[in-house]
């Protein structure tokens, strides 16, 4: 996984992984609606991360019988798409009058109406919606008292983007996500290093600092890497100088001694594919920053792009 040099100047070095497991997305029209929402609060209550962005809008036209399979035309963002889907053999399908697929499960059937089925299957089979990220932000407040929601329903920079006015064949919506509480821990050992004495008192040291790392200062340092990644447009703060030594919210994890910093999005059940004005349409997203400048205390990842 790692490079082996001799210009290392420890044998042991650590890197904070931070990522997220789960999320809510709603229109930013929703998100005053709290009877609407209300279903989704307990979630809400663990997001304090937001992207703002925009994705297509999406107008279901028709579906047809092709052999054994349904054909389903949408409206994506003004450009025409077909999707076709092959059932399982215990699915019958009917088209017209009904519009529907009858699912047959231990001979009880079950109608799901074919613009929703086909809908998922949009999302999730052919990635053909993406979500255009234009800020990101974090709410959390005294002992994670405050969510993402709280801090959108007075969003400033929410309001700027939606009186800019966004494209008619778009609508504005917010993806909050959850953050991994447990966070991990990456530690490269290189049998090479110039200095080999306090190894296991550095990794043992990487795992004590690991877990006084608090939600608070994790949540800050994900926001902060996204933003450098990503660079939204509405953003301001952490674009083009994070990471930096000089940084309040980085001093505890140089206190702490660590190398490098890994901030993912890597959600299988996120329906949309992220992007932004400088990185490209990608299923899965990882930022990684070295929080050295010094090469010798670099860290070097064979499957990680460096973003600088």
């Amino acid at each position: 996984m790692a490079r082996s040099s001799e210009q290392n100047a420890f044998q042991v070095e650590n890197a904070l992984v931070l990522y997220a497991t789960n999320f809510v997305i709603m229109s930013a029209a929703v998100i005053y609606e709290d009877e609407l929402i209300r279903s989704h609060f307990e979630l809400i209550n663990d997001c304090h991360i937001y992207l703002i962005g925009l994705v297509p809008k999406i107008k279901f036209l028709k579906a047809k019988k092709k052999g054994t399979d349904v054909v389903a035309s949408f409206i994506v963002a003004n450009n025409q798409r077909e999707v076709q889907w092959s059932p399982p053999s215990d699915i019958s399908i009917t088209c017209e009058p009904s519009m529907e697929v009858c699912v047959q499960v231990n001979g009880e059937k079950q109608f799901i109406p074919i613009e929703d089925a086909m809908l998922r299957y949009l999302y999730h089979m052919e990635r053909a919606v993406d979500f255009k990220i234009l800020y990101i932000g974090q709410a959390y407040g005294l002992n994670g008292a405050r969510s993402a929601l709280d801090r959108l329903k007075k969003h400033e920079t929410l309001q700027k983007i939606a009186l800019k006015g966004v494209p008619d064949a778009y609508d504005l919506t917010i993806i909050m996500l959850s953050l991994e509480l447990g966070t991990d821990l990456v530690t490269m050992f290189n049998r090479d290093a110039r200095d080999k004495s306090n190894s296991l008192d550095r990794m043992n040291k990487g795992l004590y600092k690991l877990h006084n790392t608090n939600e608070a200062e994790r949540i800050a340092l994900y926001e902060a890497a996204l933003i450098r990644y990503f660079r939204p447009a509405f953003n301001i703060a952490f674009k083009d100088n994070f990471p930096s030594t000089n940084m309040k919210l980085l001093a505890d994890c140089y206190n702490k001694d660590f190398s490098a910093l890994v901030a993912e999005i890597s959600i299988d059940d996120l329906p949309y594919v992220l992007f932004s004005d400088v990185i490209e349409h990608k299923p899965y997203h990882i930022a990684y920053y070295d929080l050295h400048t010094e090469d010798d205390r670099k860290l070097f990842f064979s499957l990680l792009e460096p973003h600088v």
